[in-house]
């Protein structure tokens, strides 16, 4: 069974009612390249619905007509680079369209804050020098005060007011009168507003709400939300319909919200990208199905309420059309699934209302392509595989509750660069929600299944079959956030990782922001068990996938908790985004400003970035050589294994560290101060400029060169004023000195890595401490050590095991 206009007449039953609303709705349109031609169909769909004549009367179906959204109507991107060439201002062309189309009121959602409140008030405002008309609607959210953001604070109005009176403006709420009947509608944007966008001086309530909310935190929404309802009615009488545009990210919030709100009689929920059709709605080639449309619940009040969500990027139209009785409450029972549900926007789905794209929407639509044609003829590598960069679903989908080729292939990017910077950095994380669109296309030959296949070649650019061009980059990472290195002890990693899957669940509309994706390790999970605790084991890989420190085993840590690893991430992220909390320590941010030169074979995005890092990453693996790995479902997932659908494999392959760095010894008998380098540029560095004043005294002991399982980082320091290094293997020591510079200490990083003090893994490392020159000595020689603690007249006072390393 499918959604079938044509077949609806006036023979069909309808329940007797007072009033009967068609209501139009969408949200999260965030437009990317397919919306090149979805958007022109979302208004064939949307115009073929809205102006229905079954029974040729000349009259549309449904006089009563409403076309709202939940919010995310634009976001970053290259479709935000085109808007900006075309008419002035990111964000411009999606508010044309919505325009065009004609949205009466929209909530604000968390993209409409990426670019910063500024980008808000330029798709608000009219620009008659841009040709551009400003937003034709207001954007509602009863929970954002931008009284104390001096960009928006002069956009607000009064709440309660006719839309048609408030294009352009920022309210709590408002109210459209069709056909003398008033309806209210209230606008929410997610509490978490602040930690995954830039909402600049706004004020988010209810505060301290958490990434997992509590019963109790959706009351404190609730009581908001109620506050703006309430409002409404008090000032309307006769008013006793009221929508809620809700944009909570969880379609879960949404439903919990329904029990504790009184008189709102819709949900329109946004943010979640929830797929949900009825039983006769048909879905488009590759998607599933997430949940039923719509959601019926019960409110504060014993009341009905429905809640109603579509899938994004213009990929359906939402269509709920249904009947209200005399005291304003919507009756369950009058739901035509042949009537209303989700209907599908590709060619099909227009055929099928027999829609004809708007000329505008074309226009527009067109003008973008013109601008990001000249992106696609640029590619940087080749794959013979679809790179999955889907949010949720089923399978091999997405990015955002399961490992995937695509986030696979990003991270392993990151890492890939942030190691060209510093060799020392052996981890990559990222969010899935930074993972924006897929790379490749989904064909339907005949009545076959959909085939998910690699990008199209383009002849007009020659682009070959396969090719990854700076187009798909920049659509698949369309936020392009920096880079980010960062040190994490082995207990932070795994705070980390725990809260990244903290949310998450097995059910397909599982779609948590947070979800890691990752390289250079591998870990797994059990949902069944309590958030926190999740974790079961944790591997540090190589290059190869072979496990070089197992850091949890059977969900407990293993080895010494303070050991640490270089990390690569997002800026994003250890800024705190996305809720998460990443210490800062050592950080080093690789992001160049966008008037910095750039270096290498890919310039179209700043150095440091991470669609460079990809870019770079694809020309230098895979030009010549196709990207071959296969995208793989949580049964085959091998990185991020979900124990509820496979075997734990994690801390297999285990390769003992070898020890099998020389660390050289240099003495200066001016200053009397020792240097140890295992780096063969260091050292051959001093011995062929002997005016250094260092004399090689050989190598000291074996250490390593990177991290490993049971290894420790040794921290190395240098004080220009005694012209002297500290190595140590102490976190304690290390931060103690990064915390008081009047030690003169300066950090120079990772020396070198080796065992820790009490591993006995290897033979230790004795350090000796000289106050009369400040310097210190290490020593693996058993001869040397007894030596010093033999004769004290040296100076050298004995400072015990520092680390442990393999002997010379």
């Amino acid at each position: 069974m499918t959604n079938n206009v044509t077949s609806l007449n006036s023979d069909q039953t309808i329940l007797s009612s007072a009033f009967t609303l068609q209501l139009l709705h969408a949200s999260d349109f965030e437009a990317a390249i397919p919306a090149l031609e979805d958007a022109p169909r979302f208004s064939a769909v949307l115009n073929a619905l809205r102006n229905q004549d079954n029974d040729g009367d000349g009259q549309a179906d449904y006089a009563n007509t409403l076309f709202l959204s939940s919010g995310d109507n634009y976001i970053p991107g290259v479709w935000s680079f085109a808007s900006n060439e075309v008419y002035g201002s990111q964000g411009r062309a999606d508010i044309a369209i919505l325009n065009e189309l004609g949205l009466q009121a929209s909530a604000f959602g968390n993209h409409e804050f990426d670019l910063g409140t500024g980008v808000v008030a330029n798709i608000l405002a009219p620009d008659a020098e841009d040709g551009y008309g400003g937003a034709q609607f207001p954007y509602l959210s009863a929970n954002l005060d931008f009284s104390t953001d001096s960009t928006l604070d002069d956009f607000v109005t009064a709440d309660g007011q006719p839309a048609s009176t408030i294009t352009g403006k920022i309210a709590k709420s408002t109210v459209i009168t069709v056909n003398g009947e008033q309806i209210g509608i209230v606008g929410a944007t997610t509490p978490i507003l602040r930690s995954i966008s830039s909402p600049g001086g706004a004020l988010v309530t209810p505060q301290g709400f958490p990434q997992n909310p509590t019963d109790a935190d959706i009351q404190a929404l609730a009581a908001i939300i109620q506050t703006s309802v309430d409002q409404l009615l008090a000032n309307n009488p006769q008013m006793n319909k009221v929508i809620l545009l809700s944009h909570m990210q969880q379609l879960s919030i949404e439903e919990a919200l329904a029990g504790k709100l009184r008189n709102v009689d819709i949900i329109v929920a946004g943010g979640s990208h929830s797929r949900l059709l009825d039983q006769s709605d048909r879905l488009r080639a590759g998607d599933t199905t997430q949940g039923t449309y719509p959601i019926f619940k019960t409110d504060a009040q014993g009341n009905p309420i429905a809640i109603v969500n579509t899938d994004a990027n213009y990929k359906y139209v939402g269509r709920l059309v249904i009947d209200f009785d005399e005291n304003g409450l919507i009756i369950p029972g009058s739901y035509n699934a042949q009537i209303s549900g989700a209907y599908a926007t590709d060619q099909q789905g227009v055929a099928a209302v027999g829609g004809t794209p708007d000329p505008e929407v074309v226009a527009i639509t067109n003008a973008l392509q013109q601008e990001i044609a000249q992106l696609e003829g640029n590619f940087f590598g080749i794959t013979n595989q679809y790179l999955n960069g889907n949010r949720a679903g089923t399978g091999v989908d997405g990015v955002r509750n399961q490992e995937t080729n695509l986030g696979n292939l990003t991270a392993d990017a990151n890492l890939a660069i942030a190691q060209d910077f510093d060799p020392n950095t052996v981890i990559s994380l990222k969010n899935g929600g930074g993972i924006r669109n897929s790379i490749g296309q989904i064909e339907v030959i005949g009545t076959n299944e959909p085939e998910r296949l690699p990008p199209a070649g383009n002849d007009l650019t020659a682009k070959p079959d396969g090719g990854i061009s700076q187009l798909d980059i920049a659509n698949a990472l369309s936020f392009n956030n920096g880079l980010s290195l960062v040190t994490l002890t082995a207990q932070e990693l795994l705070d980390i990782l725990e809260y990244g899957i903290a949310a998450s669940t097995n059910a397909a509309s599982s779609s948590q922001g947070r979800f890691p994706q990752v390289g250079g390790l591998a870990f797994s999970f059990d949902l069944d068990l309590p958030a926190g605790d999740r974790i079961q084991s944790l591997a540090i890989k190589n290059s190869q996938g072979n496990t070089v420190d197992i850091v949890v085993s059977n969900g407990e840590l293993v080895g010494n908790p303070q050991r640490t690893f270089r990390m690569v991430t997002l800026n994003f992220l250890a800024d705190g985004g996305d809720g998460y909390t990443i210490p800062n320590r050592d950080r080093v941010d690789l992001a160049q400003s966008e008037d910095a030169p750039r270096t290498g074979t890919a310039t179209f995005a700043p150095d440091g970035s991470e669609q460079d890092a990809l870019a770079e990453y694809l020309n230098e693996n895979f030009l010549q050589t196709p990207f071959a790995q296969e995208d793989t479902s949580r049964e085959l997932d091998q990185r991020i294994q979900n124990l509820d659908f496979r075997q734990d494999t994690v801390n297999d392959n285990l390769i003992a560290p070898q020890l099998n760095a020389p660390v050289y010894r240099f003495y200066n008998p001016i200053t009397r101060g020792y240097f140890f380098t295992s780096n063969i540029g260091e050292r051959d560095n001093l011995l062929a400029n002997p005016q250094s004043g260092y004399n090689f005294e050989g190598v000291a002991f074996n250490a390593s060169n990177s991290s490993g399982n049971n290894l420790v980082a040794v921290y190395r320091f240098y004080n220009p004023i005694i012209r002297g290094h500290f190595f140590t293997a102490n976190l304690g020591e290390r931060d103690n000195l990064l915390a008081n510079p009047q030690f003169s200490y300066n950090f120079q990083g990772v020396g070198f890595y080796a065992y820790g003090a009490e591993a006995s893994l290897g033979a230790d490392v004795y350090r000796f401490y000289n106050p009369i020159s400040q310097q210190h000595f290490l020593t693996a020689n058993l001869g040397e050590r007894a030596n010093l603690l033999a004769n004290p007249q040296f100076g050298y006072n004995f400072q015990g095991v520092g680390f442990e390393a393999t002997p010379v």
